[in-house]
């Protein structure tokens, strides 16, 4: 484990654990007056069950997916596409539904939601796929679009959930991914500025006049000035995530001593996470994790242009489109300039599914630096 640990980007790693331990705490401390008062149980409910994760997915990193090559799932990722693509089949007729979106497989000791699924497994399946395109120089049109087909598919079942917000995390990382891809023809030039307007076009026939969004989809259409509706479901929830970011003004209240967690933020572990950082600990510390972010960030992009290897580019590139649609979607949603969609905050949101995701890819881009380091030696020794 020392050797591997020589190899790691650092940085990144330190930030994982970093944010880690942040989260763990202010899920504790966010989630404690919801799980007495909402929820009946111990005041230490969600924090247990998300340490669990947290070791579950430290574990999985650490154990497997830092010694196991990538190039090993030139076989599995197609596999597994298939595979998560199939549950959110099922989940039509097996499906929970849970905040009224049938997202979720009720397992009994703990609940899978198939949709943060398909945002990692995508990446690694578009990541050994367009290398195998790439390299062989096979750039036929039917090939290039035939893992947009399968996307398209799963962004349909997600949407019809309905989970709007996470259909258009994975429909942006697919489209953020696709434009990357190092492909000159002029097929390909054609192709991204189609997906350009396309994506242009959607954006615009959901916002001004989708008719296939249920009620609930287009009150959330409804999102600027939130506290002139403070009593509307549009308004509420927002405009208490700005009382809590006024009321931790420069330093904040304290840990653990928010007001706006006492039920005013129904999802104040998950959502709304980021106010009552800001509520606690104050804006300056608030601040000061968006810089954190901003290095993360940073780091993945490094990896990405430094990978040796098409298959860990873009597996660091989609990562980093993954880490900060979600950043932008929430942050932006939390301060009234996009509609609310109910997007989680990397590490610092309470959620399973989510942070071993997370995880699995921040592990995943770590092999693919270890992957970099190891061929630089051979390169030396063979100079030698």
């Amino acid at each position: 484990m020392k050797d591997i640990f020589k190899k790691m980007d650092k940085t990144l790693f330190f930030f994982m654990i970093l944010y880690t331990i942040l989260g763990l705490v202010m899920i504790f401390s966010a989630s404690s007056i919801t799980a007495v008062l909402y929820n009946r149980v111990a005041e230490s409910y969600f924090f247990k069950k998300q340490s669990i994760f947290v070791l579950a997915s430290w574990i999985m990193g650490i154990g497997f997916v830092l010694k196991f090559p990538t190039s090993k799932y030139r076989k599995l990722a197609p596999l597994a596409m298939l595979a998560i693509t199939a549950a959110l089949i099922l989940l039509i007729p097996y499906g929970k539904i849970t905040n009224s979106a049938k997202s979720w497989y009720d397992l009994g000791v703990f609940s899978f939601q198939p949709s943060e699924f398909v945002k990692s497994i995508m990446i690694l399946f578009l990541a050994v796929y367009y290398e195998k395109i790439i390299l062989n120089k096979d750039f036929d049109i039917q090939k290039i679009i035939f893992p947009y087909i399968i996307i398209v598919v799963a962004c349909g079942l997600i949407a019809y959930q309905p989970d709007l917000g996470t259909a258009i995390i994975v429909a942006g990382i697919a489209g953020l991914v696709f434009l990357a891809l190092p492909i000159k023809t002029d097929i390909m030039k054609k192709m991204k500025t189609g997906a350009i307007i396309t994506a242009a076009v959607v954006g615009i026939f959901i916002i001004f006049g989708g008719s296939f969004l249920n009620a609930e989809q287009k009150d959330r259409l409804t999102f600027k000035d939130p506290c002139t509706r403070y009593t509307q479901k549009t308004g509420y929830q927002v405009c208490n995530g700005f009382i809590a970011i006024s009321n931790g003004g420069l330093f904040g209240v304290g840990l653990g001593n928010s007001t706006q967690k006492y039920l005013y933020l129904p999802e104040a572990h998950t959502d709304f996470i980021f106010p009552i950082i800001c509520e606690e600990l104050g804006t300056i510390v608030g601040s000061l994790i968006i810089i954190g972010f901003g290095i993360i960030l940073w780091r993945l992009l490094k990896i990405a242009s430094n990978a040796g290897t098409i298959r860990g580019s873009i597996i660091a590139y989609g990562t980093f489109c993954y880490i900060l649609l979600h950043l932008l979607i929430n942050f932006m949603g939390i301060l009234a300039l996009i509609p609310l969609t109910g997007v989680p905050v990397p590490f610092l949101s309470y959620g399973g599914s989510f942070y071993i995701n997370l995880m699995f890819l921040l592990f995943l881009n770590q092999r693919v630096v270890i992957e970099k380091y190891n061929n630089k030696t051979k390169d030396l020794l063979r100079s030698i």
